[in-house]
């Protein structure tokens, strides 16, 4: 579908329009495996950063700790500004600009991280709603955070049809159990991440839209 095929879009932030540094994802892994003394190889920073399929949780596991301590920890060593000035936005990315449908974003990135980080690329005004995950709300794949966001850009009922665009299974995930398209941006080899995703549509690059 093009993008004037959909009602409404959805999107996911860090790993679909922005992603971090290497560099900054080693770093703030390391001082969390210092403060919980434990030693996090690169390799597993990357899993807990970016998921990979589920494989987040059993690098906890291994870790000797729980995941409400690693994420306790995690969210103290993370700097906000740090963060955003670590970030980069995808060239393709600029696509959404131009969106002329009502375009939310539906992230996993809590509001403290997610606010510089549009600030900081000046993206902010991409999106006519912002919703952050949380544990009251709930987590990608729950709809839940995806059925927030239609609400308030007003297309919940009377039948539009929307899409939500990420790069990880919980996102495809989050658009079937809402009832949308999910496409799948891939960003990463497979083989790289260990784990295929199977959306409804799968690009490499936002202008494969146009």
């Amino acid at each position: 579908m093009a993008p004037t095929d959909y009602d409404f879009w959805l999107l996911d932030l860090d790993g679909t329009l922005v992603d971090v540094e290497p560099g900054y994802v080693h770093d703030v892994m390391g001082e969390v495996g210092n403060r919980l003394g434990v030693e996090i190889t690169d390799r597993e920073a990357e899993v807990l950063w970016h998921g990979y399929g589920g494989q987040r949780e059993r690098v906890i596991e291994s870790l000797d700790t729980d995941a409400e301590t690693f994420w306790a920890t995690f969210h103290e060593v993370e700097d906000p500004t740090k963060r955003s000035e670590s970030t980069f936005l995808y060239e393709d990315a600029a696509v959404v600009a131009g969106l002329d449908r009502p375009t939310g974003l539906v992230t996993h990135c809590q509001q403290y991280l997610t606010d510089p980080v549009l600030r900081h690329h000046d993206i902010a005004d991409w999106f006519d709603t912002v919703v952050c995950c949380t544990d009251d709300l709930g987590w990608k794949p729950d709809p839940a955070p995806v059925r927030e966001a239609m609400t308030d850009l007003g297309v919940a009922h009377n039948g539009h049809v929307g899409t939500l665009v990420g790069d990880s299974a919980e996102d495809i995930g989050a658009a079937r159990n809402a009832g949308l398209d999910g496409i799948h941006v891939q960003r990463y080899d497979p083989d790289e991440r260990g784990v295929t995703v199977w959306g409804d549509r799968r690009i490499r690059s936002f202008e494969e839209l146009i």
